[in-house]
């Protein structure tokens, strides 16, 4: 390499230095703009949060905890994570908060090696009835290294069943309970789930990835007061960063940062901690309340729509921002449906509902969420046009192509990053 070369590479943005990568970004977000994304676990960042990952900090190697670096140079990259975790600790009220876990996989992770002994019993509601995998599922490191023991939803409401699990946990004295999941679309009873774990001497971990962001804005019960541990993505309804972060109890926060660091994981992603402290900062604020309070009337119309258009709706309804579409009654599997949904610019992905006969290649139901399509301002009228071009796709005389050119007026009315190319360049200027 000539020393003319590096002085290009030195000086030059992503367009120039590597066009094919800028070109596939530049489509991606081409691909956002023009779909009306319904994935529950999804939602568009903010841009100052786009901003920080694509900052400096991710130069800076700062393994350790602040104070307490393996490398020099960290003052700064101190005061950036001490930030991320007094925000943290100020918005859900907690006594302590890691922000270095790298995911919400990692974040669950750590409270298991922070507490529970290989083979020790947990009691956590599976994957195949809202559940998440990382909570005992067998395919999962979790469900290789401990007993899991699984509580479900009732059959003819399909709410968990408060009773099944006192009993489960006074016959099986599990180590660990574990409370919320990945497609639970009503209010998690955390105050009846601590009365049971105390009522047998059991830990309480609650993981809020999915309602992180209602929590902060007053629209479910927080479950930090009631919890040992309490962990969370900052992706979904926080509208932040891919990652992960714990809160827990004071007592439990040497063993919490150890299994993080040095255990599960190595140096942190600083500038992902960075883009965490300004999705703290953002989700403290009224506008974001705001926010919060639109993904709930929307997800709440487009059930409501869906359901009158003859859509059954597990469970009547969604106390979040999610809900999940019953298909048993129609000649969809799930499968084909998220695909037929594609074919109109609708993004939604098929999930197992509770009791599923169907295998897990197929699945009975949809789920759907509103955090994404809020962001970019759809409001509770374009949730019922939303609802109408689903129903209408999952017909057998569908017009899929003036299907999707509804989808397609829907998000140019809602543009969504309007003027924004996919990437940031701080060399522009």
């Amino acid at each position: 390499m000539t020393a003319e070369s590096l002085d290009l590479y030195r000086s030059a943005g992503l367009a120039e230095v590597d066009p094919e990568i800028a070109s596939l970004i530049e489509r991606e977000l081409e691909r956002q703009r023009g779909t009306i994304e319904l994935i529950a676990s999804e939602s568009f960042s903010w841009p100052g949060v786009l901003e920080a990952l694509g900052s400096t900090a991710a130069n800076k190697y700062a393994s350790g905890y602040p104070g307490k670096r393996h490398y020099p140079g960290c003052e700064i990259a101190d005061e950036i994570e001490q930030l991320a975790i007094d925000r943290a600790k100020t918005l859900f009220g907690a006594e302590h908060a890691n922000v270095q876990p790298y995911a919400g996989t990692t974040a669950n992770e750590a409270v298991y090696l922070a507490c529970l002994e290989p083979g020790d019993t947990i009691l956590s509601l599976p994957f195949a009835q809202g559940g998440h995998p990382t909570h005992g599922d067998e395919s999962n490191l979790s469900g290789k290294l401990y007993n899991t023991v699984s509580y479900g939803v009732r059959r003819d409401n399909f709410l968990i069943d408060y009773d099944q699990v006192r009993t489960l946990a006074l016959e099986h004295r599990p180590r660990l309970i574990i409370c919320g999941g990945s497609a639970y679309p009503r209010i998690v009873e955390v105050e009846r789930f601590r009365e049971i774990a105390d009522e047998v001497g059991a830990l309480l971990m609650c993981d809020m990835a999915h309602f992180a962001g209602l929590v902060a804005a007053g629209l479910h019960p927080n479950p930090v007061p009631h919890c040992d541990f309490v962990t969370s993505t900052t992706h979904k309804t926080l509208a932040g960063p891919r990652g992960g972060f714990v809160l827990c109890r004071a007592e439990h926060a040497r063993a919490l940062d150890e299994a993080v660091f040095p255990v599960l994981q190595g140096g942190p992603l600083l500038d992902t901690i960075a883009a965490k402290a300004t999705c703290f900062e953002i989700a403290g604020s009224e506008a974001f309340a705001g926010y919060q309070r639109r993904v709930r009337a929307n997800a709440d119309r487009l059930a409501a729509e869906l359901a009158g258009r003859d859509l059954d709706i597990l469970s009547g309804g969604t106390d979040s921002h999610m809900l999940l579409v019953d298909l048993r009654s129609t000649e969809w599997t799930g499968a084909d449906a998220e695909k037929r949904l594609h074919e109109v610019g609708v993004a939604v992905n098929e999930i197992a509902i509770p009791h599923d006969e169907r295998p897990a290649d197929e699945t009975s139901g949809l789920r759907l969420g509103s955090p994404a399509v809020t962001m970019r301002g759809f409001d509770q009228e374009d949730m019922a046009e939303v609802a109408a071009i689903i129903v209408g796709a999952l017909r057998a005389d569908a017009d899929l192509n003036s299907l999707h050119a509804r989808s397609a007026a829907l998000c140019a009315r809602r543009p969504l990053y309007p003027g924004f190319r996919g990437y940031c360049s701080f060399l522009a200027g």
